[in-house]
């Protein structure tokens, strides 16, 4: 996030709620026509994540943006619907389901592309094609030891659960932010980025408490639909990590880097991840120039 960044890009949308089958009732946006193209955000973050790219994208797609179940501005789902990374993913395809919409052109960031992950591999009929940015999650290697986060990252998470449940929330998120992208990212972001982040605060305790299931080769392996895998320069190298082994391991998948990027590149360089997308969506089974 950049202040030098416009931040009519989190300007409130329209907001439409799909009444699924389990009861949740899950908010979205929609603009555009054509083929549907569906954002699915990462931590902190909520469908207004994404104005940057379907203010763009809008021209040439049915744009649609989710804010999953206990994200801003859904209503409280309680007990029943437990924060979970499997619930994210039955609601995601009971939602394309319910608005008629599969197969999708999925895009998914952060945490939101491990969910996008799993739902591409658990209901294949329902991705046309599959984004991946900086996808969060541990990497399992055959012949490594078991998958886990690196210790530095967990010390960080354990601050940051610490500090929010105590009630210091904005200290809480900004030692989250900037552990995610770079020192001082949090300081430099426009009030809307801190809003919207704010406003979604109390569900990293929740996060860290459902740990992401990690990338097997053979998971990927098993995914089949044309698969863009975005990388910021400058992300933790996690992601990075993540990103270079989904491409050796995805029969269908390229890789592009954000030059000068890190893991908020879809809003410090939207027009960079823009065209990055938009080029893979015209032909998504072409080779990723070098």
């Amino acid at each position: 996030m950049n202040a030098r960044h416009d931040p009519a890009v989190h300007a409130l949308p329209d907001t439409r709620f799909a009444a699924l089958p389990s009861g949740v009732r899950l908010p979205y946006t929609a603009c555009g026509g054509g083929a549907p193209l569906l954002f699915v955000h990462g931590s902190l973050c909520d469908y207004r994540y994404w104005q940057a790219q379907a203010s763009v994208l809008s021209r040439h797609f049915l744009c649609i943006s989710v804010s999953l179940s206990h994200y801003w501005p859904g209503e409280d789902p309680g007990a029943a619907h437990a924060f979970s990374w499997q619930t994210h993913v039955a609601e995601l395809a009971a939602f394309i389901a319910a608005l008629r919409l599969g197969p999708v052109h999925l895009v998914g960031h952060s945490r939101g592309g491990c969910v996008a992950f799993r739902l591409a591999q658990a209901h294949p009929h329902l991705v046309r094609t599959l984004t991946l940015a900086d996808p969060g999650g541990p990497l399992q290697v055959d012949g490594t030891a078991p998958a886990a986060l690196p210790a530095a990252t967990e010390a960080v998470r354990a601050q940051v659960a610490a500090l929010i449940d105590g009630g210091a929330i904005a200290a809480g998120v900004e030692r989250f932010v900037d552990s995610v992208s770079l020192p001082g990212t949090w300081q430099r972001s426009p009030a809307s980025f801190r809003t919207m982040a704010l406003a979604n605060a109390t569900t990293l305790p929740k996060q860290f408490r459902d740990p992401l299931p990690p990338y097997t080769q053979a998971l990927a392996r098993g995914v089949h639909c044309p698969t863009l895998l975005v990388a910021g320069e400058r992300s933790p190298r996690m992601y990075r990590d993540n990103v270079a082994q989904l491409e050796a391991w995805m029969p269908r998948a390229q890789r592009r880097v954000v030059a000068g990027a890190s893991h908020g590149m879809t809003v410090t360089h939207p027009a960079a991840f823009n065209r990055l997308l938009q080029a893979f969506l015209a032909a998504p089974d072409a080779p990723a120039a070098p």
